[in-house]
């Protein structure tokens, strides 16, 4: 009888093992080949580098701009990345490349890759990914680029703390800025309504016609059932002076891996680095979701010039009181091409930040004058305006030969012009331009848009909820804009 027992014993552990022997070996199997042939997701360790959507790990809750509940506005830091590992090392590369592209809604360049691969041509994930392309691709939807959002924010707070002091700031930062925590829980609501990033090229661009003139044509955008394209940008992007020790970031620079990331002076004086600001936390956002991208679509960074750029104090008023002027100006011409190089579009918005629309003639030469002097020549070459105050050169109607403003920032190159309209999308080709409306989302905006204030009102539901994006941490009533 116990001989019996010990043998049924031996029976089931022996069962058991060889039940998790195939666990384990399944598991291995499917962490190589899960998901699309080849991909899985890769679970990366929580990171303490200040560029993660976290921030520095050594500013305190405040000084990140948190509520004090870090993981309500940071999701986990699990990224999605490419992981064919065939062991072939060329076999990698080629998958990898091709599932960059493919994630991206670049079908075609994925195709290229993989159809140039005539060494692997039979391979089981060679040929899966290529199939998984073309029945993607037979299910795009052109986007009707008429009908276009263009949402546009500030520099980010990321200590509101500081910005919210009561001191004689207060009141501006409260209007015109986004949170921290406001802009990631935007991102993470956007996201999930399925918004992909475009950029204002996509809509459209230039084409020479047959007698040789440039024309503006729209743009081919294609995307998978469900997906909604969408232009963000931010103005401002120099960091002025009377930011200092009010929660911002300090300037911009290259970071180790090549991308663009922040400076922040901290209380006790020292200088971190990390995601304090909208770039780095999109790039953030990015590298988890990279189908947030439209084939590496980043947003419009607009710069004024009158205290310099990116935090860097370039401008000739500048050149007898920083010592660094010269050095500053090549930085700056570095780090704008970093930003280029990863995907973001530099735009004016005038070097003064003067009011286009009601200063004269005379005043906007004069001003857009020193900003292709002063800003693009150290920016590089831009074509579009993001005006100041979001006040156009004309109303509604087209732009014409005989509105003289116009003229004259055309005859500079600007063919792309944004101004601020609340209305969910406003776009107008020209001939030989585009403009499009910008939308607000800033503390103002959201305010006005909660139930308890404004119950009526909504201008801001199709991206996300007001109620839980609203951060309580705000001075309220926001006061209304004069």
């Amino acid at each position: 009888m116990r001989k019996r027992r010990r043998t049924v014993y031996l029976t089931i552990l022996f069962m058991v093992l060889a039940a998790l022997f195939l666990l384990v070996g399944g598991g291995i199997l499917i962490k190589k080949h899960g998901g699309l042939p080849g991909l899985a997701k890769k679970e990366t360790e929580t990171s303490s580098d200040p560029s993660s959507r976290n921030g520095d790990t050594n500013v305190s809750l405040a000084e990140s701009g948190s509520d004090g509940d870090a993981s309500s506005e940071t999701p986990s830091s699990t990224a999605l990345t490419a992981a064919y590992n065939t062991g072939d090392a060329a076999l990698d590369e080629i998958l990898n490349s091709a599932h960059a592209k493919f994630v991206t809604y670049d079908y075609d360049a994925a195709l290229e890759i993989l159809n140039s691969a005539t060494d692997y041509a039979e391979n089981e994930d060679v040929k899966a990914l290529i199939a998984s392309c073309e029945e993607t691709k037979a299910t795009l939807v052109p986007a009707d680029v008429n009908k276009i959002t263009h949402i546009f924010f500030h520099s980010l707070i990321m200590d509101n703390s500081k910005a919210f002091d009561g001191d004689a700031d207060e009141k501006g930062y409260d209007q015109v800025m986004t949170t921290k925590s406001e802009f990631l829980k935007i991102l993470d609501s956007m996201y999930a309504k399925g918004y992909v990033l475009v950029k204002l090229h996509d809509i459209a661009h230039e084409e020479t016609d047959e007698n040789g003139n440039a024309k503006m044509v729209p743009g081919t955008i294609l995307l998978p059932p469900g997906k909604i394209p969408f232009v963000m940008s931010q103005d401002d992007l120099c960091y002025y002076e009377y930011m200092t020790g009010d929660g911002f970031a300090s300037r911009m620079i290259v970071g180790e891996d090549g991308k663009p990331t922040c400076e922040m002076v901290m209380d006790d004086g020292s200088v971190s680095v990390g995601s304090y600001d909208l770039v780095p936390l999109l790039e953030d956002f990015i590298t988890e979701h990279p189908d947030f991208s439209y084939r590496g679509a980043r947003a419009v960074l607009a710069f004024t010039g009158y205290q310099g750029v990116l935090g860097y104090r370039t401008d000739p008023s500048y050149e007898t009181t920083n010592p660094n002027y010269e050095a500053d100006k090549e930085t700056v011409r570095q780090v704008a091409q970093c930003l280029r190089d990863n995907g973001w579009e530099l735009a004016s918005h005038s070097w003064g930040h003067i009011n286009f629309g009601k200063r004269s003639f005379e005043d906007v030469k004069t001003d857009s004058d020193k900003w292709a002097s002063r800003v693009e020549s150290l920016i590089g070459k831009t074509d579009i305006l993001l005006y100041p105050f979001g006040s156009d050169v004309g109303d509604w109607h087209p732009y014409t030969s005989e509105n003289q403003k116009y003229e004259y920032l055309h005859q500079l190159g600007f063919r792309y012009f944004c101004n601020v309209d609340s209305s969910r999308y406003w776009v107008q080709f020209g001939p030989d331009y585009l403009r499009q409306g910008r939308r607000n989302i800033d503390g103002y905006r959201m305010y006005y848009d909660l139930p308890e204030t404004n119950p009526t009102k909504d201008h801001l539901s199709d991206l996300f909820d007001v109620s839980e994006v609203f951060d309580r941490e705000r001075p309220v009533p926001v006061a209304p804009m004069n």
